[in-house]
Order: structure tokens, then C-alpha cells, then sequence
């Protein structure tokens, strides 16, 4: 048994001791030791890597990550785990799709793969960036502990220089996707919980100075004619110059102690919207580092009940989306969120919901590109540990490095910082903590969260309301709430002050073999919802937009009546993604509506 080697030190500490994880729990991979990609060229890591599963976590106390290749004939022990053969599995992918026996496994799992290096390692500096693993992720490389990151999401960046040799080195990942009541998300949800190295994970190469951060957008002061840079660079440099060539812009900007400098800038650039996705080349050059990304430039505000794109009112017509495909779990890919867009495009809408947790960067690229405005979030979602300075630490890490990751994106016009929580005196501090924080760190941006209902009173009422600009509602009279006559009364009761979005509302509609004709779980019924909740949602002037849920019928462990059988049933569009339900004509044809009118200049009531 390994217990007995040199590596786990005391056989009964590393059998007995539950304390086990505290030295690899620093969470020290995290928002401030993200870099900036754009531009750069990435040395890909996807493909084969060795795997196994962990359920009791016997890798962390025998010390797996410290085993070095051996030919098994010449071990003084048996291995219980071998990193440099067995399974392998290709990378990114979710555990769950891959084997039966992984469909409902949650635990921890460990991933190895070489890292062959040349004999100079030269004196640039090396970067691991993981897009995403869920959850936990500890990287160990050739035996030694560097650091782990929280949250299943966001990307995350492991600075590899000093570690790494000349020649052959070993990088072992250990991603660990347990549901515990102080992560966010907690133990209970609505979505299903894959495991993984889901998304890409890639070695960035750069020089001695090391652009961290780029941030550059259009002043939002109504005159549309100035743009500000703020920049953070690692390791030295003086200054940065900014490149905005198409607007004739070259701009330097000196750079503090700290690394970090702003600039503002006069220009005239042609505003983004979705009917125009103007997208201008922008790089930053510092010392011998470079890179560039592809911008554009408008103003998102709220004014009274209203959402201003450029100073002119905007409805949004929208839909929700999950991160989930029916062969591939979590994992993404373009071809993916093209056909994503395409449907979007059919339903005539101009924004999405990117719902309950940061989504494949890839998708506000495309957004920015395709003309769509983005809705996007981190998984605050129902009973958080509202209490626990701890779990409030990961949810502003996540918000953050979500901001960073996307805040040039021009798609991208609310942060929504949670989803139907308990409006209680800590999820208040909690979640205005949060707002605050999108605000400090991206202040050109609304804020948002899906907001309460006082059902005794019928009116929206959510403390939380007073510290966000657009509330969102999550509400599905006809289906949860029978009472379809309550949402008449909650509208007519309500007056916020500031723009509703349903960010909310549908019905499950099975089709195919087995499916009931009327009744709950119907596509009857289904379209009936639909067109009642836009009968009613239409009247309320104060209603400026909506995201209905979902486009796709998506995983879920928790849905398994006979209708269901594991899957979420809301989807306008089956789980192959191409079946489209009844439901999906009937949203069209009213986004098609409001959509003819706005462009009238028309008033829909």
C-alpha cells in the first residue's frame, strides 16, 4: 500500500486524517492572476490525457501527484493509481458522457498528461490557462503543488515558469465536481452537474513583462466620442502604446509602480448595435508583449423604466440558454454556437440569456460579431450560504474573472449577479456586494438578478431592487403557478421605477412517442402558455424585455416523471436541437411584431 512509502509520510495521518485537502485548498489561482489572450498564439493541451476517478480522495492522501514514472516491475509497492498509464480520456470532455459507470459520479477525478519542453528554456515566462473544470481544480506539476482554482465557469491561469525543466515534465490536474453548501452554486440545483476538464486547456508563452489586463471602451457620457484604455502590465514596463488604427489612434500611456495606466481618448468610432456589429481592431503593445482583440464601441443605460442602446429605447427580445448538448454534455464547440445563434436569429430575437453560470467565452465573441446583446451571469443561485464569508469570496472571484474575460465584449449589457433568492438580511449584503463590485470593476454595463414576487401581495417586491439597474422576474403562471390571473393583478399592482425583464417564463412540452395530446406536459398546453403570457406580459409598459425558458430541453437529475425521464422539457426546441415545438412559432411571430413596429418607430401596447 502506498500508505506504507515515503510519500504519504504517516500511514494512519493519510488513512484517518479528514483534514487532508486544507494544504491544497489556497484558492490562490483566482482573478489576479488571470493574463490577457487576445492576440496571442496558445500551444494546445487538448487531447489524450491519462485519467481516474477518486471518489475517497485517496490521491490527495497517498500523494499521487508525487510519483514519478516507475516500470511497475520495479516498485517496492503496489500502486493504487498509476499517472502514466491506464484510461485515457480526451480533453475537454465531461466524465459523465464518457462511461456508464461516471453518469452520476461526483468526486474527485485526476488527469496527467507530459509536457515536453526545449533544452533552453529561454527567459520568457510560461502560462497554463484552463478555460474550465468544474469545480475544484488543483494543479500539481512534476510532483509539486501550485495552486487551485473555485468555480466550474470561469478561466483560470497557473504560472508555470521556475517549474518547469528542460526536456520531459509532468502536469497533473485534479478537478473535483462535489457539491457542498458553501460553493456557488450550492448542493441543490436545477441543471445537471458534469464534471471536468470541459473546456480548452492551452500554454501560453510570453516575454518577461506580461500584459494582465486590457480594458477599452466608449465613455459612456453620451457623446459617444471618447474612449478610455486601462491597462495592467506584469513585469517592469514603463509604458504602453494602444492601436486603434481604423480611428487613427496611437496613444501612449505611462504606467504606475503598480503596473497599471488609463488613457482616454477622443474618436468618433461607428456605434455597435445589432443591426450594425461594428468591430474595430484594438492592440496594446508593453516591453516585447503584444496583443489585440476586436472591440466594439456603444452605450447601454437605464433611464426611468427604460433600456437606452445609443440613446435610443430598446425591448429586448430574448430567450434562455443553457450550456448543454445531448452527446457532449457541457462541452462546446463553434459549430454548436452557431446553430445556437441561427435559432436565435429564427425567433427574431436580438438578445440571450446566458443562464446560471458563465458560458463558453466564445459565445459573446460570436455575439459580437452576429449582432446579438448578451444577458450573462454567475450561479448565485437559490439558497447560497449567504452567511459564509468564504462563499462570498468565490462568488466575487467568479464575477470578476467573468468581467474581466468579457468586458470588450460589446455584446455583453447586463452582469446579473443571482437567481431566485431568499430576499433575508445576508443575501441583501451578499448580493448588493456583488452588484457593487460589477460596478467597480465594469462601470459601462447594467446590473441585474432575477428578483422576488410577494405573492401574498402580488407585486413585485425585492429589496435587492433598489440596488440594481434592470429587475429581473422569473415567473411561470400557467405552469408552477396555476393562477393565471394572479400575473393580471401583479401587474396592474406593480410600478418599480426602473425596466422589467421576465427574465423567466414557459412550460414543459414532451413530444414524440409517449407524449400526452392535452394537459400538463403537452405541446397543446405548452403553446397555450405562450400565448397567454404574451397577452398579458404585452399590456405592461414597463416590461422591456423578455427570455422565456429555454431554447433547447436540456439534462437535469432532478426531472424524472415519466414525461421528463432526466430531462428539462422547456425547451422551444427538442434535445436534439432541431426539432422545433409549436411554441417556437408563436414566440417568433410576436418577437416578429414588435420587432416591425420598433423599426416603424411604432408604440406596441
Amino acid at each position: 500500500m502506498l500508505e506504507r512509502s515515503a510519500l504519504a509520510e504517516n500511514a494512519l495521518q493519510a488513512l484517518h486524517d479528514e483534514d487532508y485537502d486544507r494544504p491544497y485548498n489556497t484558492q490562490a489561482l483566482n482573478h489576479e492572476t488571470m493574463i490577457f489572450v487576445g492576440g496571442r498564439t496558445p500551444v494546445s493541451l487538448d487531447g489524450a490525457w491519462n485519467f481516474c476517478v477518486d471518489l475517497l480522495d485517496t490521491g490527495l492522501r497517498q500523494k499521487w501527484f508525487a510519483m514519478q514514472p516507475m516500470p511497475a516491475e520495479e516498485r517496492s509497492e503496489p500502486w493504487d493509481y498509476d499517472p502514466y498509464e491506464g484510461d485515457t480520456v480526451p480533453v475537454p470532455s465531461c466524465w459523465q458522457m464518457l462511461k456508464e459507470t461516471w453518469y452520476f459520479f461526483e468526486g474527485s477525478a485526476w488527469y496527467t498528461r507530459p509536457l515536453d519542453m526545449p533544452q533552453d528554456l529561454g527567459s520568457g515566462r510560461r502560462f497554463l490557462r484552463v478555460g474550465a473544470a468544474q469545480y475544484d481544480c488543483k494543479v500539481f506539476l512534476n510532483g509539486a503543488f501550485l495552486g487551485n482554482h473555485y468555480g466550474g465557469s470561469t478561466p483560470f491561469f497557473c504560472e508555470l515558469t521556475g517549474h518547469l525543466r528542460p526536456g520531459r515534465n509532468w502536469l497533473m490536474l485534479m478537478v473535483n465536481n462535489t457539491r457542498t453548501l458553501d460553493r456557488v452554486p450550492m448542493r441543490n440545483t436545477d441543471w445537471f452537474n458534469y464534471g471536468g476538464l470541459y473546456r480548452e486547456v492551452s500554454l501560453f508563452e510570453t516575454p518577461t513583462s506580461v500584459i494582465r489586463d486590457l480594458f477599452v471602451h466608449l465613455v459612456p457620457d453620451g457623446s459617444y466620442r471618447r474612449i478610455r484604455a486601462a491597462v495592467e502590465v506584469d513585469g517592469g514596463a514603463r509604458e504602453a502604446v494602444l492601436e486603434i488604427a481604423e480611428l487613427g489612434i496611437r496613444q501612449t500611456i505611462a504606467l504606475g509602480a503598480d503596473g497599471r495606466g488609463e488613457a482616454l481618448v477622443e474618436a468618433r468610432p461607428e456605434l455597435w448595435s445589432p443591426e450594425s456589429p461594428r468591430l474595430y481592431a484594438v492592440s496594446l503593445a508593453a516591453g516585447d508583449d503584444r496583443v489585440e482583440d476586436r472591440i466594439g464601441f456603444r452605450q447601454i443605460e437605464r433611464v426611468g423604466d427604460e433600456i437606452r442602446l445609443n440613446g435610443r429605447s430598446l425591448f429586448l427580445r430574448g430567450i434562455s440558454v443553457h450550456e448543454d448538448d445531448r452527446e457532449l454534455g457541457k462541452v462546446t464547440s463553434e459549430a454548436d454556437l452557431r446553430r445556437r445563434f441561427a435559432d436565435a436569429r429564427d425567433l427574431n430575437c436580438n438578445y440571450l440569456r446566458l443562464a446560471h453560470y458563465p458560458h463558453h467565452e466564445m459565445a459573446a465573441r460570436l455575439a459580437d460579431e452576429l449582432g446579438f446583446l448578451l444577458w450573462e451571469e454567475i450561479p448565485v443561485y437559490w439558497a447560497i450560504a449567504f452567511d459564509n464569508p468564504a462563499t462570498y469570496r468565490d462568488a466575487r472571484n467568479q464575477l470578476i474573472e467573468l468581467i474581466k474575460r468579457d468586458r470588450n465584449r460589446a455584446s455583453v449589457i447586463i452582469w446579473s449577479v443571482g437567481n431566485e433568492n431568499p430576499d433575508t438580511d445576508a443575501r441583501l449584503d451578499f448580493m448588493k456586494g456583488l452588484a457593487d463590485t460589477a460596478k467597480a470593476f465594469d462601470p459601462t454595463r447594467l446590473t441585474s438578478a432575477a428578483c422576488l414576487v410577494n405573492h401574498a401581495r402580488n407585486r413585485i417586491e425585492d429589496r435587492l431592487a433598489e440596488h440594481i439597474d434592470v429587475i429581473g422576474i422569473n415567473e411561470y403562471y400557467g405552469w408552477y403557478e396555476e393562477n393565471f390571473e394572479d400575473l393580471v393583478e401583479i401587474g396592474r399592482n406593480s410600478d418599480p421605477g426602473k425596466p422589467v425583464v421576465i427574465s423567466e417564463t414557459g412550460a414543459d412540452g414532451a413530444i414524440g412517442e409517449g407524449a400526452p395530446a392535452r394537459g400538463l406536459f403537452s405541446e397543446a398546453y405548452m403553446t397555450e402558455v405562450y400565448e397567454k403570457q404574451i397577452e398579458t406580459l404585452r399590456a405592461l409598459s414597463y416590461v422591456k424585455g423578455m427570455s422565456p425558458w429555454i431554447l433547447y430541453d436540456f439534462r437535469v437529475e432532478r426531472r424524472q416523471n415519466i414525461f421528463q425521464r432526466g430531462f428539462n422539457k422547456k425547451g422551444l426546441i427538442a434535445a436534439d436541437k432541431a426539432t422545433r415545438k409549436d411554441a417556437f412559432a408563436v414566440l417568433s411571430a410576436y418577437y416578429a411584431e414588435r420587432r416591425d413596429a420598433e423599426a416603424g418607430g411604432e408604440e406596441m401596447a
